[in-house]
């Protein structure tokens, strides 16, 4: 087939009115969208032949109409896409784009650890708008890194944070929506950050730095350490009404999840994990990196935490208030995993993960009925991962 380059604004056309046309279907029909990333997980070749197969993609709550976002994103064999979130009126995904030097990636195979140097690795942002199939990307704009992860916006929506990695260590950054004056939050003496989110009302920040917890004012100033007393935390997240935070404290492979107030004060153990890693391998060959973190959750009323239990030989679904009190929420054969739990912005409903009998499907499970839905019907050998709802729309005039 000759490539006529009219066909390339007609193909684009046709997708953006197909894409249109199925958010539209989904919202008649009350039906949200969950983003996800969708992958291979048993190529032979380790990580990166794997991890090169993610699609960014989105499903309806029921189950149906499920897209690939932005094929034009993978622009050759060693280049994927991964689904990372919603802006706040859910009209823009959040989509990053990976890529990796296959020589690079080789060596890394052999030594057991990421080199992600510039040349040898790239990730970027992407704000993606559903509605016209195109996207921006927005840590491309006055570059300040080759590799950028965790794009998230701010609470007010007039802008963005994002993590670079600056001469190997990954920092937190603030940015407009249109990827301009991007400056760098991290105070001073910053270390390795990851895990950064904003507050409620967008006052305050908080990231783990060298695996201890750091609070500190959206500017970066007034930066304070949460003192755990432990090597390893990880993960911090705020409560809903932005009093409290969540996170991961302990041992690295031995943690459990851990509340604070934003003075620092009433630090307290609320669950037990029951000796369970704190990751879940997506893949079903050898990973070096031990896969992904399984960390806990808000529910969207802030009283209860969402988590996951390591229960005999199973990854089972807890949920515990701030008084430690602990439900078990399912109850499944040997040797099955859950993994990434999400509340809905109503907070009805419950999105997870589970790898039954060797399959990686997303689930939701309505909370006030305890039934169950199979959201994804993949096979052996392909995984569903990182699962996002999409906020409330507006409702039209």
């Amino acid at each position: 087939m000759i490539f006529n380059p009219a066909n390339r604004w007609m193909v684009l056309i046709l997708g953006g009115w197909l894409c249109l046309g199925w958010q539209i279907f989904a919202e008649e029909q009350n039906q949200p969208m969950i983003g996800f990333t969708e992958l291979q997980c048993n190529l032979p070749g380790g990580r990166h032949a794997n991890v090169r197969t993610m699609r960014a993609m989105v499903i309806a709550q029921n189950g149906t109409n499920k897209k690939e976002l932005a094929p034009a994103l993978v622009v050759d064999e060693n280049t994927w896409t991964q689904f990372a979130g919603w802006s706040p009126n859910g009209r823009l995904a959040i989509l990053n784009q990976g890529w990796q030097d296959s020589e690079n990636a080789t060596w890394e195979e052999q030594n057991k650890t990421f080199r992600m140097d510039a040349g040898k690795w790239r990730l970027d942002g992407y704000l993606w708008n559903i509605h016209e199939n195109n996207g921006f990307n927005v840590t491309a704009v006055n570059r300040v890194s080759h590799y950028n992860g965790g794009l998230f916006f701010l609470p007010d929506g007039k802008g963005l944070g994002f993590t670079p990695l600056i001469q190997g260590v990954s920092r937190p950054f603030i940015m407009d929506l249109k990827g301009a004056n991007k400056k760098d939050v991290s105070g001073s003496g910053g270390g390795f950050a990851y895990g950064y989110s904003a507050s409620p009302d967008g006052g305050k920040i908080t990231y783990h730095e060298n695996y201890q917890v750091y609070i500190a004012n959206a500017d970066g100033s007034e930066k304070k350490k949460i003192d755990t007393g432990n090597p390893f935390n990880f993960g911090p997240r705020w409560s809903p009404d932005g009093k409290w935070i969540l996170f991961l404290s302990g041992k690295h492979g031995a943690s459990n999840p851990y509340v604070v107030q934003v003075d620092g004060t009433g630090l307290k153990k609320i669950a037990d994990l029951g000796g369970y890693q704190g990751w879940i391998l997506f893949l079903d060959v050898e990973d070096f990196h031990q896969g992904s973190s399984d960390v806990p959750v808000w529910s969207v009323n802030g009283k209860t935490i969402f988590h996951t239990s390591k229960i005999e030989d199973r990854v089972e679904l807890c949920q515990t208030d701030l008084d430690g009190r602990t439900l078990q929420m399912t109850t499944s054969k040997p040797g099955t995993l859950h993994y990434h739990p999400q509340p809905s912005p109503d907070g009805t409903m419950l999105m997870y993960g589970s790898k039954r009998d060797g399959v990686r499907n997303l689930f939701i499970m309505d909370l006030k009925t305890k039934t169950e839905t199979q959201i994804t019907q993949l096979n052996m050998g392909r995984a569903a991962m990182w699962p996002h709802w999409q906020p409330m729309l507006p409702k039209a005039d």
